[in-house]
């Protein structure tokens, strides 16, 4: 662990040596590399400081204790050892945890997706109440939501719904919705009684830069159209609907919440950006091997993630096997037991495969 702390002090003098050359002004895509690397790793620095510190004054005070004749000094040097080493203990844990490899999507914000599964309308409700749920729970962090895109369902649930969350360290937070979830509950429609199994997946993408992913506009096709609501029908005169395709992946995006074109066009880049970094991202991971990848769970959207029991107000998580009683809070937002599981499960997984 030393010689890693030795090689975080060294790179950030380096950085911040390149940082002061001024000619970096006019690379802008460097800079803004070396700015993200530089406010990843300077708390890690910071911390490997004290760490040092600590170290040099525990030496200190047994060397008081071992050599000193002065019966006060060395008393306050064994009053004072105990709490350093504590500290020291302390400080160690904390750096394992802070020389874990980063995901350096961490600090993005996220991009969300909802679909509907099986479970026809009753689904669509469900992918309704999971938008709440997140809706809610980024409220409560104070995290700005902004709807891209809805495709609204005949009963008043959602088909699917793309929207956006903007918030420092969104993607850590959130990445590990991605998957299956499914509810089983009695539909307001059935008149027997009967539990109805119903899924909805979801998606986490990390927001995408114009600096992360380079998208050539002759590869893009962009059509324009009327915005249409239940049942197709035209919901505005004026065509402000925008769909777009990248050409090479085949990759689309649709926004039409907007009442004017160029939002829309807008809202639909950004959810196409992000959709073909998480294509290229999915691409290189295939490239590791399955003992190297430490996110929990694959994220892969047929990943059966949790399940929401209406008649026993269960709420399980299969990847951590976290189970609570209390669905109604979990639906109004109360995500936090299930996130911080799942962040302390990938820490310790990444923890293993590092050998910090």
């Amino acid at each position: 662990m030393l010689e890693k702390i030795e090689t975080i002090k060294a790179r950030i003098i380096e950085l911040e040596s390149m940082l002061a050359d001024p000619a970096l002004v006019s690379d802008f895509s460097k800079s803004q590399g070396l700015l993200k690397e530089h406010a990843l790793i300077k708390p890690l620095a910071e911390l490997s400081d004290e760490f040092t510190t600590i170290i040099e004054h525990i030496g200190q005070l047994k060397s008081i204790i071992k050599n000193d004749t002065d019966k006060d000094l060395v008393e306050l040097a064994n009053l004072e050892l105990p709490e350093l080493e504590s500290k020291k203990l302390q400080l160690e844990n904390d750096l394992r945890i802070a020389l874990i490899p980063k995901d350096p999507n961490d600090f993005k914000n996220v991009i969300m997706e909802i679909r509907a599964g099986t479970g026809g309308e009753e689904a669509s409700l469900f992918a309704s109440d999971l938008y709440r749920m997140y809706s809610r729970y980024a409220q409560k962090r104070g995290w700005p939501l902004d709807v891209l895109s809805t495709s609204d369902s005949e009963t008043g649930g959602v088909k699917e719904i793309v929207f956006q969350i903007k918030g420092n360290g969104a993607f850590s937070i959130l990445k590990h919705e991605s998957g299956g979830h499914r509810v089983q509950r009695v539909p307001v429609t059935e008149s027997s009684g009967r539990i109805h199994t119903s899924a909805a997946t979801v998606a986490v993408l990390p927001e995408a830069e114009e600096v992360d992913v380079e998208i050539k506009s002759e590869d893009l096709e962009i059509d324009v159209f009327h915005a249409s609501g239940h049942g197709g029908q035209s919901v505005q005169k004026v065509a402000t609907a925008v769909r777009i395709t990248h050409i090479p992946t085949g990759i689309l995006a649709i926004c039409q919440d907007e009442r004017s074109q160029h939002k829309n066009k807008e809202k639909a880049m950004a959810v196409l950006r992000s959709r073909v970094y998480t294509k290229e991202l999915e691409r290189q991971q295939k490239e590791i091997s399955e003992n190297r990848r430490s996110q929990v769970g694959s994220g892969d959207r047929s990943e059966r993630v949790r399940t929401y029991n209406y008649p026993q107000q269960r709420v399980t998580d299969h990847r951590t096997s976290i189970t609570q009683y209390n669905l109604e809070e979990v639906l109004d937002g109360e995500l936090d037991t299930f996130i911080n599981g799942l962040i302390d499960r990938e820490q310790q997984v990444k923890l293993e495969e590092s050998g910090v």
